[in-house]
C-alpha cells in the first residue's frame, strides 16, 4: 500500500479506538447477574451484534435507544424483563470505556502525518464523552445521529467526504468492524485497513459477521503506524 497516496485517515472509533467488547461485557454483565442468568464472553458478545444489528435495521433512532433496545433483546433471548435503569445502563456507560493502549499514541503519531477523522454510529453527546480519552482533535467527526443513518450505509461515508473537501482516493479508511466499515469502504472503492483487534480469536464478537477484504490487516494500530514508517 502506498500510504503517501492518502492526505486523511477516516477512523470507526468503539471497536477500533474505543474497547467496545471490554465496555460491553463490563456493562452488560452486572445485568445478567442480576438476573441470575450465566453467559459466556463470547457467547454474550455475538448476542449483543445480533441484537445491535436488528435494533439498527429499522427506522433510523438514536444509538442511546438502540443500546436500550439491546438490553429488552437480551432479556427476550434469556428470559428476563430488564427494569428501566437497566435498559439505560448501557449507554450510560460508554463514556467510561476506556481507549486500547495503543490508540493515544497512534493517533499522535499519524496525526503529525494526515488530517484525521472519525465516521462513527454514536450519538453526539454520547462521542463527547469519549473524545477527551483519545488525546487528539480530529478535523472532522461524523456520527450516525448527524446523518440518520447507521453504517454501513454509505451514506456517512459520503458526508464525510463532503465534509472534508476530498476525493476518496485521498481517504484510508482504518475500522475493525467488516460488517460496519470494511463492505461499504470497498463498495465505494475506498482504501481500507482492518484493524483485527480480535486477531487469535474465533468469531466475529459484537459485530455482524461479514466476508469483505480489506486492502490491508493489522492486529493494532501501533502495527499501522510502523508499517507507515511513524514509530
Amino acid at each position: 500500500m502506498d500510504f503517501e497516496a492518502f492526505s486523511c485517515l477516516t477512523f470507526d472509533c468503539y471497536g477500533t479506538l474505543i474497547d467496545w467488547e471490554s465496555g460491553i461485557l463490563g456493562a452488560m454483565r452486572p445485568i445478567l447477574e442480576a438476573h441470575g442468568v450465566e453467559l459466556g464472553d463470547e457467547d454474550l458478545l455475538e448476542l449483543f451484534g445480533r441484537a445491535e444489528s436488528a435494533a439498527e435495521s429499522g427506522t433510523y433512532r438514536r444509538y442511546r435507544e438502540v443500546l436500550s433496545d439491546v438490553v429488552s433483546g437480551f432479556g427476550e433471548a434469556l428470559g428476563f424483563e430488564p427494569s428501566q435503569a437497566e435498559r439505560s445502563s448501557l449507554a450510560d456507560s460508554l463514556g467510561d470505556w476506556a481507549p486500547f493502549g495503543d490508540t493515544v499514541d497512534a493517533l499522535e503519531a499519524l496525526g503529525g502525518r494526515y488530517r484525521l477523522a472519525i465516521i462513527s454510529n454514536i450519538d453526539d453527546d454520547l462521542f463527547a464523552k469519549s473524545a477527551p480519552k483519545l488525546g487528539v482533535e480530529f478535523d472532522e467527526v461524523v456520527t450516525a445521529q448527524q446523518v440518520g443513518a447507521y453504517k454501513p450505509s454509505l451514506q456517512n461515508f459520503s458526508i464525510a467526504f463532503e465534509r472534508l473537501g476530498l476525493d476518496p482516493s485521498a481517504v484510508l479508511h482504518v475500522a475493525q468492524s467488516l460488517h460496519h466499515d470494511i463492505a461499504p469502504a470497498r463498495a465505494l472503492g475506498l482504501a481500507c485497513v482492518w484493524v483485527n483487534r480480535r486477531t487469535g480469536r474465533e468469531g466475529a464478537g459484537a459485530t455482524a459477521p461479514a466476508t469483505a477484504r480489506p486492502d490491508l490487516e493489522v492486529p493494532d494500530l501501533q502495527t499501522l503506524v510502523t508499517l507507515m514508517g511513524l514509530a
